[in-house]
This record gives C-alpha cells, sequence and structure tokens, in this order.
C-alpha cells in the first residue's frame, strides 16, 4: 500500500466537490419489491432487516374499523433510496422514516412503496412509522378458504392464515426470512377481551375502553403473528419450568375441548423429551367457534379451528413450535419441515399414550397407497401444493426414515436439529446433509425416493430395518 500525503488527499476531496460531489454522492436505490421466493415472489421484500414490530391498533367491532400506528426497527442491507412494506387494503395516513416525514405510494395488490427523506446508508439502524386505517378484508386461499383478519359470528374478529395474514392487518416485511420480535398495544370496547402472542404486559382501563398489552420476545415469522378478539373465557397456568400458559376460549366452547387443552403441559414435555427444550416464551391457546378449514401454529399460542378442539390438533400445533416457528422455513417448498414433523408428532404420541402400533399403521398406510398418493412430493411441490401430502405421506416418510438409519440416529436428529436451527431458517436440502452427517449413512437414495420423488419408493427404502412385512 503506498500512502498519500494529507495535502494530496485535501486536493483530491475538494476536487470531488468542485466537480458536483458525485464521487462522493451514495444515492441508494431501491430495495427489492420481493423476497425472492420462487412460490410467492411478490411476498416480502429486499434491502433490510426488521428487528421488532410495536404495533398500535384500536378497534371497533360495532363498525369493523380498525386505526393502527406500526412502529417497525430495522436495519439495511444495502444503501437504501426506498424500500417496500406489505399491507393488503387499508388506507396508509403518513409514514415517517427515522422522526421526518417520508412520502409513499401504492402499488400491485399489497406493495406500501416508502422514500425516506434521505438515503439511509448500508447497515444503518432505522425506525419507520406507519398510521393506517380501515376495515381490514381477507384473503381468500383457493384451497384453505379465506386467510388472514376474519370475522367471528360473535362480533369479534381474529387474524389466522398461512402463507399469508399479517398483511391483512398491518404493514410488514411478509417473508419467513425476516423474523422479528412482536409488541401489540391494542384498545377495544371493554365488554370485550383480547388475545395475542407472547406475555401478557398488562391492560389499562379508560371509561368504556380497555387497552391491552402483549410482547412477543421469541422472534417471529409475521403468519405466526395473531390477535382474537371475543368475549373469552381466558385460563392461565405455567408449564412445569414455570412458563406462563395463556388459553382462551370462545362462547359456547365444548367441555371436551378443554379437557384435551388441560393436557397442554404433559404435551409439552412430551414433545420436549423429543424435540429438546420448549423454544418459546409462552404458551397456550386459542379456542373459536368458527369452523375455519384449518388450525394454525401461531408462535406460543395456536389459533384453533371450532372443528378440532382435540388431542391430536394440539400435539400437532405445538410441535410446530420447534418445527416451523422456532425453525422456519427458508422457503415455502420447505414446508416438509414444518408438517412432516409436526404430522410425525401425532404418531409418536400415539405410540407412547394409547400404545399403537406404528409399523401397523405404517403398513396399512403403505397398503392403501394409491399412485395419485405417490405422486404428491414433499420437496419443491409448487405453489398452491404445500399443504397437501406433507400430512400423509409427509410422517410415513420419517418413519420410514427411522427404521432406514436405526432409532438412535433418528433421535439424535429430531433433538439436535431444532436445537442448531432455534430462531432461524432452514431447508430441506440442509437437513438431508445432516441427517447423513448423524447417521454415518449415505441418504441421497432414501431422499430421492421420499422426498424428490413423485413415484412409489423402491423396496428398499420402502419397507427398511423392521419395516419389512410379514411373508
Amino acid at each position: 500500500m503506498r500512502y498519500r500525503s494529507a495535502a494530496v488527499i485535501a486536493a483530491v476531496l475538494a476536487a470531488s466537490v468542485l466537480g458536483g460531489g458525485t464521487a462522493l454522492a451514495d444515492t441508494g436505490k431501491p430495495g427489492a419489491d420481493g423476497a425472492g421466493d420462487s412460490y410467492y415472489p411478490q411476498d416480502g421484500n429486499g434491502g433490510y432487516d426488521v428487528g421488532d414490530y410495536n404495533l398500535k391498533i384500536g378497534y371497533e367491532p360495532a363498525t369493523r374499523q380498525l386505526t393502527g400506528l406500526q412502529t417497525i426497527t430495522g436495519r439495511t442491507t444495502q444503501s437504501l433510496s426506498s424500500f417496500n412494506l406489505d399491507l393488503h387494503g387499508l388506507t396508509v395516513d403518513s409514514v415517517k422514516v427515522n422522526g421526518r416525514t417520508a412520502a409513499f405510494t401504492r402499488t400491485g395488490d399489497h406493495e406500501l412503496v416508502i422514500t425516506p427523506a434521505r438515503t439511509l446508508r448500508d447497515h444503518e439502524r432505522f425506525t419507520a412509522e406507519i398510521a393506517y386505517h380501515g376495515v381490514p378484508q381477507p384473503i381468500q386461499d383457493p384451497m384453505l378458504g379465506e386467510n388472514g383478519w376474519q370475522y367471528a359470528k360473535s362480533g369479534g374478529a381474529f387474524a389466522a392464515g398461512e402463507p399469508k395474514s399479517a398483511t391483512t392487518w398491518y404493514p410488514v416485511n411478509d417473508t419467513p426470512r425476516d423474523k422479528a420480535t412482536f409488541h401489540l398495544t391494542i384498545t377495544v370496547p371493554s365488554e370485550w377481551g383480547v388475545i395475542s402472542n407472547g406475555r401478557e404486559r398488562g391492560k389499562f382501563e379508560n371509561g368504556k375502553n380497555t387497552t391491552y398489552f402483549w410482547g412477543e420476545e421469541t422472534p417471529a415469522v409475521p403468519y405466526m403473528t395473531t390477535v382474537a378478539i371475543d368475549k373469552w373465557d381466558f385460563e392461565r397456568t405455567k408449564l412445569s419450568d414455570g412458563t406462563p400458559v395463556v388459553n382462551a376460549y370462545a362462547p359456547g366452547t365444548p367441555a371436551a375441548t378443554k379437557q384435551a387443552e388441560a393436557r397442554l403441559p404433559e404435551i409439552i414435555d412430551f414433545l420436549a423429551s423429543k424435540f429438546g427444550r420448549y423454544p418459546v416464551d409462552a404458551a397456550g391457546g386459542i379456542f373459536l367457534a368458527e369452523p375455519i378449514g384449518f388450525s394454525l401454529e401461531t408462535l406460543s399460542r395456536p389459533i384453533y379451528s371450532g372443528a378440532a378442539g382435540n388431542v391430536g390438533t394440539i400435539v400437532h400445533e405445538n410441535a410446530h413450535q420447534w418445527w416451523g416457528d422456532s425453525v422456519a422455513v427458508d422457503k415455502w417448498k420447505d414446508v416438509c419441515l414444518n408438517e412432516c414433523f409436526a404430522s410425525y408428532a401425532e404418531w409418536m404420541w400415539s405410540e407412547a399414550k394409547s400404545g399403537q402400533d406404528l409399523k401397523a399403521r405404517y403398513l396399512t398406510a403403505v397398503q392403501k397407497a394409491t399412485d395419485r398418493f405417490w405422486a404428491g412430493k414433499l420437496y419443491d411441490m409448487g405453489p398452491g401444493n404445500e399443504f397437501t401430502s406433507v400430512y400423509s405421506k409427509g410422517p410415513m416418510a420419517l418413519h420410514a426414515l427411522k427404521n432406514y438409519i436405526g432409532a438412535a440416529p433418528f433421535d439424535r436428529i429430531l433433538k439436535t436439529w431444532p436445537a442448531l436451527h432455534r430462531d432461524g431458517n432452514a431447508s430441506l436440502p440442509e437437513f438431508e446433509k445432516f441427517a447423513e452427517r448423524v447417521a454415518h449413512k449415505n441418504l441421497h437414495g432414501f431422499f430421492d425416493a421420499w422426498f424428490h420423488g413423485d413415484t412409489k419408493p423402491a423396496p428398499e427404502f420402502l419397507y427398511p430395518g423392521d419395516l419389512k412385512p410379514a411373508a
């Protein structure tokens, strides 16, 4: 390296400024309007990472009007002349970036484009405040029905949906790759109760209205956040390690549902024995009256369809706290890492608690399987097909894997994988490599047959180990 004198450096700088300053100016460039997922290329955004959402909303059930003030704390990953957030419908009233008024426009069906008063530098911490209002509307999904903000027959409302949900009620970077903590302050008429993610932070009564405070300190993917407003029957307990449990039951919830949820501490202890310690800061459940098309693993507090308050579903959604929530997908084609494992947790529970013979269950499923069944892929299944074969073929594939590599390596995989990727993201190809390292075995053929293939696996992969049927 050759050094220049201070005088020479000063002369170069002066020349740059006299020449218009272009050599030193950083005009930045717009952040990407998508996060790069091949299934949903316009969902999420590029150029920044969110650290925290601090959301303040008021909601009036009688008129369905929501008013919101979203404060996002983040850090840029490039210099930004503008950046996008995702928001379906609703009217944006004003935007500030680092306390200064920012320009904004709306494009497409959910893009909010924000132009700060000055370019944001690379790796700069920043805040964005978005004031907005309107009547939230759900997103129509051809398979799952309504997703996002939905309305209860009681007059209340709740937010639930996958892969999209959060955009229907607050501005967000809607990609699994950008996890953030989530803090909610919500004001509703006092006859209504509110439940959300994480821990209760208190409430404040002011005349006819009550303000509730909730805080989720475990980083969450946007679709894992929720709020539910109804005339709840609340139940508060603790897990054996002191983790707070809050359950909310809609009016008319059957006694059998409450009895099933009463086993939550037992369920979480069982899952922790398989997957390692519970990775979230709170627990519980939200039990709707509405029989919506799904139940969902909303972080720390799953939300249940009114038709699904049973032990098997509770096991499934809480297994997601490890597989899907703490460790989220890298891309949506990796969704087997969520659903295959949560579905297999139900198999393990039935074996441990009901004495079910999993070999018999597996062989019966193989016998009943059709060509159409085998055609369902467990990896890169295509947009719109994520939530199909993963629930049926998925647990079969994992049971076959257990018998192919042996119970001891399989158990080590189940317990160490969530710890290695806690609060992060991971892909199925990464999992495959990890499984090979733990098993000390080439698994390329196995994963090709079960996870990448769309035909019936060859006998060596279909009937490994003890799964060989009786002659």
